[in-house]
């Protein structure tokens, strides 16, 4: 997972007013600190800042597919890029466009930019994002909608940053994964979801994650419309962490959305 775009003031400069494919940066003032204690959470260097392989690889795909038919170089804004490890990837097989990464960690920052990508240190809180609007072809929110305090704020400023007829391209876990649903009934806290930033509780699974929603796919659709997306797509996608011998079921129920491990979305500005 990276770690949440949230708040702070850039520690690089945003792309020159007229780049290509980037637009003139907005101005304000500096966006507030987050709580002291996810502050504390996510500058946590025991804390995963790399959204991993298969998500990296999952993501470009997505991306791919949203480019198609767009004429480069194309505007990305990786929300939450972490390490960079998946922005990196999708450079890769996406060349020919344009990949800026923004996130609050400076420490996760600072792997990215090792990487050579372009990265802002920024949030999505008021002021919001250091973008012009309309300036953006793709938003991706990879494993990120789900540790933000505010989910409405953050998706307006995805709107409001997306050229009409871009895309958003979202992935978080299911709170109605097909486990959930049995551990649930058992009386089991599910996985995903968390009671606690200093340890985990009544679930599977031994990482605290730091996520303060989680989302059904028709709850996650519903809130996108509710923002003013159009076009609203989910799929399913696996989980890495399932114990191997329950991967095929895994991949079996990414069929059904609804039931699958992780929600992939896609919706558009009209």
């Amino acid at each position: 997972m990276g770690t949440p775009v949230t708040a702070g003031q850039p520690v690089a400069a945003p792309p020159a007013a007229g780049s290509p494919a980037t637009g003139s940066p907005t101005t304000g003032s500096p966006a507030a600190a987050p709580p002291g204690a996810l502050r504390e959470f996510y500058e946590n260097p025991e804390i995963p800042a790399s959204s991993g392989p298969d998500r990296a690889w999952r993501m470009a795909r997505l991306l791919a597919a949203a480019l198609r038919g767009t004429p480069s170089p194309a505007c990305i804004l990786d929300l939450g890029c972490g390490d960079g490890a998946a922005a990196e990837v999708a450079v890769r097989h996406n060349p020919g466009h344009r990949v800026v990464g923004l996130d609050w960690s400076a420490s996760a920052l600072a792997e990215a930019r090792r990487l050579g990508l372009t990265v802002i240190r920024a949030g999505v809180d008021p002021p919001g994002l250091p973008f012009a609007t309309e300036s953006a072809d793709v938003v991706i929110m990879s494993e990120l909608i789900e540790h933000l305090v505010d989910t409405d704020s953050a998706l307006d400023e995805v709107f409001r940053v997306l050229r009409p007829g871009g895309s958003l391209l979202l992935s978080t876990p299911n709170l109605a994964a097909w486990y959930n649903r049995g551990l649930v009934a058992l009386g089991v806290q599910p996985v995903f979801s968390e009671v606690s930033l200093r340890g985990v509780y009544g679930r599977p699974g031994h990482q605290v994650a730091g996520h303060l929603h989680l989302f059904t796919r028709r709850a996650l659709v519903q809130l996108l419309t509710a923002r003013g997306f159009g076009r609203v797509t989910v799929t399913g996608a696996r989980y890495h962490d399932v114990p191997r011998p329950l991967r095929p079921v895994d991949r079996a129920f990414c069929a059904w959305p609804g039931a699958a491990s992780i929600l992939l979305a896609r919706a558009v500005k009209a």
